[in-house]
């Protein structure tokens, strides 16, 4: 069983993440800003705790890992999915809604990153012979974003 702590898991990519992971018998921390509609999507599990998260606080980052290990013993695969896109050209977009579109899509990844890296790397050393070590950290990003389109420049350059 590995476990896999995913942000941005009350729809889209993320609940399907989630859905998948828990059908191969996965155990799952879904996180959400409310975790009340990861529960409504996914039911409730004894393999998934539903968390809140609020990407852009690494406050929240660090509790919900925390809670993560406490209910399962380890972090396996972080899927940071959470994330939104901000429509329009570069001077329609305003500097409060590009820098909190950076808060989210890129100072949030790190943030989670930095939040559960820790409890991974605690994890992978040393193994003993029967244990698996191996781990992954994953982004998800839209295909739309690996070239700047000219209505989403700031979703480009913020999920690249």
């Amino acid at each position: 069983m590995r476990v896999w702590f995913i942000t941005g898991a009350s729809r889209g990519f993320g609940a399907l993440i989630a859905e998948t992971a828990l059908k191969s018998g996965d155990a799952v921390v879904a996180t959400a800003r409310d975790p009340k509609v990861v529960i409504r999507r996914l039911g409730a599990r004894d393999r998934l705790l539903a968390t809140r998260l609020d990407v852009t606080s690494e406050a929240e980052a660090h509790e919900a890992a925390g809670q993560a290990v406490k209910m399962f013993g380890r972090i396996d695969i972080l899927v940071n999915n959470a994330g939104y896109g901000l429509l329009g050209a570069i001077e329609e977009a305003s500097s409060a809604e590009t820098a909190k579109l950076f808060d989210t899509n890129v100072f949030g990844l790190l943030g989670v990153t930095r939040a559960v890296l820790p409890h991974m790397r605690r994890r992978l050393a040393p193994a003993t012979s029967s244990t698996s070590r191996r781990s992954a950290v994953i982004r998800v990003t839209p295909a739309g974003a690996s070239m700047a389109r000219p209505n989403s420049p700031s979703k480009a350059s913020a999920k690249h």
